[in-house]
Order: C-alpha cells, then structure tokens, then sequence
C-alpha cells in the first residue's frame, strides 16, 4: 500500500515534455511509480482536470533570519514552492560572533529591507559558525526545502572585523576564509553569494564588505568551491558593470555563477540585449554564466524615511552624513536637488532613471493630500509650477517625510520582457522573497508567471514554462534528486489550475514579530503541494496541522546538503 496516491492529473515532468495523464505513487518522502496505477493507497488525491509538476525552486531569497522563527518561508510556501536558496548577495546570519549581530540585523535592515524589531525579537541565534546556522535550522525544522549559500560579506565581517567594510584582504586573512569556505563546504553549504552591487550599505554606513574585496580574493574563494566539483557562484554587480570579472570566476572555479539581476531598462533600452549576447558569447566559450531575471515588473513604495531608490546615488551620501534631525535641511538645499536631478538623469548605476510620470503618491498622512493620491508626480508637478522632484521634496518635508510614494523602476515593457524569460540561458528568479518587506512582495512569481506569461501571454508552452521553474534551477544549481517528476527523484510536487494560476496583488499584514508589518500576497488555482512527500497545501491552504507553526520532524522541508550530492564529473 502506497501512501499516497494522485490520480488522473496531466503530468508535466519538468523536462519541458508535453504533458500526459496519469498518476503518481508516493512512499517514503521519494516518487515511486508513474503511470496507471491499480494499487492502493492511505490517501488518493483525485487531480482530474489538473496540472501535476515537479514543487517551484526559488533561486533567489532572503530568508536566512525568517526561517528562524517563521519554519514554512510564507508566503512563498503559498505559491507552491518547495525548495528556497538562501545566503544570496552574500547577506547571511552566520558566521556571527555574538558582538556582532547588532551591526548584522542592521545591515539587513539598512540593504535588505527587513525589520530591525523583527530580527531583534525573533532570530533565535543558537549558532555562530555555517555549520552550526545549518544543524540549527535542521533541528528546529523547516517547512521547505532549504539550499543555503555563504555570505561573502559576512565571512569578511567575521575575519577582518570592522575593517572588512574598508579594505582588501591581506593573504593571512584570506586563507581564513578559505578555511571557512572549505569547511560550509564539507557541512553541506551551496556554493557562496556575493555583492559588488554601489547601491548595497551597511548598517554601518560602509560599503558591504564584499564590495572591498579584490578579483583575487574573488577567484581564490571560487577555486576552493571549485575543488569540490559542486556548488555554484552568486553575485550582484554594480548596475551596467562589466560581466567579464564573473566570466573569469567562472573559468577559474570551473563552477557555474549567476548574477542577479538582468532587467529592461528604461535608462539603457538596449542594455538588457547586449547582455544577452554577452552572455551568449560566454556559454560558446563553455562558461555558465547565468543572467538571473524576473517576470515581475519592478515596483517599490518608498517615502523620504526609506528612499532606497534614491540611496545609490552620489548626492545621497549628503543624506547619509547627515544626522536624522538635519536630514529636512538637506531636502531643502537647493544645490542638493540640483545635484539630484543632476544625478537622476545621468548617473550610470542609477536604479531610477528620472521618469517621473512613474512615481505617484501613495498614501498619505494629511486630509489635505489625500487628492494627490494615485496621481503621479509630473501631473501634479504641472499644477504646482514645480519640478517632480522639488514636488517630491516638498510633499514629503510637509509630511515629516512620511508620505509614501510608488514607482514602478524597471520591467515596465513586457515586450522586452519576454526576451529575457525565453532566453535559454537566463534563470527565472529575483523574487527577493524574505527581503524588502514594505516595498514589494515577488515571492508568487511562479503564479505570477504560469498565470500572466504562460496563459495570458503565451510566450512559451506550459510544459516549457514548468521546466524554467524547476528543472533548470535544480540542474544549475545541483539538487540533483528535485526538479523531475521522476521513480526515485523526491515527492516535491505541485498540482494546480492552469485555467485560473496566478498571484493576488500584496496585502500590508502585521504578523512579523512584535507586530511588524510587511507585504504579503497569496496564490489562486494551487490546490495541493507536497514537500518529500508531505502535503503542505491541500485545497489551497496550509495543511491545518501546520498552522500552529510546529517545529521539528513534524515539519517536511529538509536543510538539503551538497555534500550528500555525487560531485559532478
């Protein structure tokens, strides 16, 4: 007797096959038999009329803090996700010496977009070493699957101490990161995650310290992942920054890396092309090289308390010199917004790129604003006689800065788009998921994409659109025994409406502990999905036993190893 049984569902394996019906046997966590299945079964699911797939793999999250008092990942766990990577951009919890967490949760906080409070209430910090970070997130239990990556930043952190944010490393230091490479590497760990990203400042208000590090440093770290035959290379660059220094990474480790992230740009409408075509080049060299992208428009609230759209710009660090008191006074020098303006229009690296028929209003704080609502900042600019900018400063200076505004960034021509989601050699990802709580929320990406590119859009076969969000991270990535729906590989599975898949636009919720808010958004046309096996959603809901947020072996996700892998040949 199976434990399990789904009957009659049309199964897309995730190799990009059409799909055909049949049905699917489940014991012991591991799919046993695929086909037409006469035996019995505890449990018989009837998946009639419906997509059965291999579980959803998230290349790109922040959830190393939240997994820590939040074991199920939400919302992403709602989207039928089954396996999540952590420790990307290099922004991890471990190593940590305990002096060091303060600077560690502000770093997050300041880069990443989480709250302070949150992380100071509700990371349960049991650990100080990866290996330990990993036999502590074992131990208390995950609901997904769990691939972790080391922290660049934080392991210079951990070495140099304050002056990793400062310079580069001298030899005897980076031998000790070597040391603890080599050692996350023999516990299990991924490969690394790194940042060279302008727009990433610490708590401290340095450079994260990755951006110190040297291209030796860089390649030395990738040779010792590279000796182990498995594991893969992170990192988010500088925007418009060469690709060749992660091409020769890539070449001295002989490992795959993938950056984060490629998107349509209004700034530069042809960047997103050459890096194409750069990327093209790379793969007939025999260099993986993976662009990472999103099938989701980028779009973040702000207000003038947490710019971070603006706060990779030069004249930006006039605001951070500045103590909060005196930051108002810096609004309203007019040679600081002349160099805004300056900086908007003109600064390669810019994340927004001066198009302020994008920006609206959001919310506001006064009852005289609350016209100004949904309306974008050049029409009001016009009525004012003002600049959108000197509009944005003024609004917000009369708001105690509080005013929120929207702006939708990059992704904003879905043509474009299109491009870089059929590409063969990109990966569907950057939901930041666990990351920018109040900004946006992309951890449904994946019924974001099966709803909007694959039924509505029609850019590719479902059976395709299934493969780019499964089987192709599992193989970039190494997870050799998810990604397939095949007799041996493990029960992580979706089944789902793919007449009605989609993601509800974000809701703001107050469920971070201590009551913090973020943004959340749930899933429709996802009825089941199962993880080693385990229902974790049944008719679109959290299977009820996992909603008393229990701990341990009664969740099903697993810390997953590279080192339980078979190095690749």
């Amino acid at each position: 007797m199976f434990e399990v049984i789904i009957k009659n569902g049309y199964i897309y394996d995730g190799s990009g096959k059409p799909g055909f019906k049949g049905d699917i046997a489940i014991q012991n966590g591991k799919i046993v038999e695929i086909g037409s299945i006469t035996g019995s079964a505890r449990r018989i699911i009837n998946a009639e009329g419906l997509a059965v797939s291999p579980g959803f793999i998230d290349p790109h999250t922040h959830y190393d803090a939240q997994f820590t008092w939040d074991p199920l990942a939400t919302p992403s766990c709602w989207h039928g996700i089954t396996t999540v990577i952590i420790g990307n951009c290099g922004f991890t919890i471990a190593p940590c010496r305990p002096r060091n967490r303060e600077l560690i949760m502000r770093t997050l906080e300041k880069v990443e977009g989480m709250s302070l409070e949150a992380m100071q209430e509700g990371i349960r910090w049991n650990f100080e070493t990866i290996p330990e970070y990993l036999n502590a997130l074992e131990k208390q239990g995950v609901g997904l699957n769990v691939v972790a990556l080391m922290g660049h930043s934080t392991i210079r952190q951990y070495v140099m101490g304050p002056e990793a944010s400062e310079r580069e490393a001298t030899p005897t230091e980076l031998e000790a990161m070597k040391q603890i490479v080599r050692e996350a590497m023999e516990a299990g760990a991924f490969g690394i995650g790194s940042s060279t990203a302008t727009t990433h400042i610490g708590g401290d208000g340095k450079p994260v310290s990755s951006r110190l590090a040297s291209e030796q440093e860089f390649l030395e770290l990738g040779r010792v992942i590279g000796s182990y035959k498995r594991g893969i290379i992170e990192v988010t660059p500088a925007l418009y920054s060469p690709l060749d220094p992660w091409a020769r990474l890539a070449r001295e480790s002989g490992r795959p890396v993938t950056w984060a992230v490629l998107l349509q740009q209004n700034a530069q409408p042809d960047y997103h092309r050459q890096m194409l075509e750069e990327t093209e080049a790379f793969f007939n060299q025999g260099l993986e090289v993976y662009p990472q992208v999103s099938c989701r428009p980028l779009v973040m609230s702000f207000s003038m308390e947490d710019p971070y759209v603006f706060e990779g710009l030069p004249c930006w660090q006039q605001v951070f010199k500045a103590p909060p008191e005196k930051r108002p006074d810096v609004l309203r020098d007019p040679a600081f917004r002349a160099a805004f303006r300056h900086d908007t229009t003109t600064f390669p690296s810019r994340i927004f790129a001066g198009d302020w028929e994008t920006v609206q209003v959001q919310k506001v704080t006064q009852t005289r604003h609350q016209s100004l609502v949904g309306r974008n900042l050049v029409e009001i600019g016009q009525e004012l006689g003002k600049h959108p900018s000197d509009v944005l400063f003024d609004l917000s200076l009369e708001e105690d800065l509080k005013m929120e505004f929207f702006v939708r960034l990059m992704n904003n021509k879905e043509d474009d788009v299109a491009e870089l989601l059929i590409h063969p050699y990109t990966l569907i990802a950057a939901s930041d998921a666990g990351a920018h709580l109040t900004l946006f929320c992309d951890a449904g990406y994946c019924s974001y994409f099966l709803g909007h590119w694959i039924r509505e859009k029609r850019i590719m076969p479902l059976e395709e659109g299934i493969r780019k969000l499964t089987s192709v991270p599992a193989r970039i990535y190494g997870i050799k025994d998810r990604g397939r729906i095949e007799v041996g590989k493990a029960a992580d599975l979706v089944i789902f409406d793919p007449d009605t898949i989609h993601t509800d636009p974000a809701e703001l919720v107050r469920d971070l502990p201590g009551g913090g808010e973020r943004l959340i958004s749930k899933s429709r046309g996802i009825y089941y999905s199962f993880v080693n096996g385990v229902p974790l959603l049944e008719n679109g809901k959290l299977t009820p036993s996992l909603n008393a947020h229990p701990t341990g072996s009664s969740l099903p996700g697993k810390v997953l190893r590279s080192n339980l892998y078979a190095p690749d040949e």
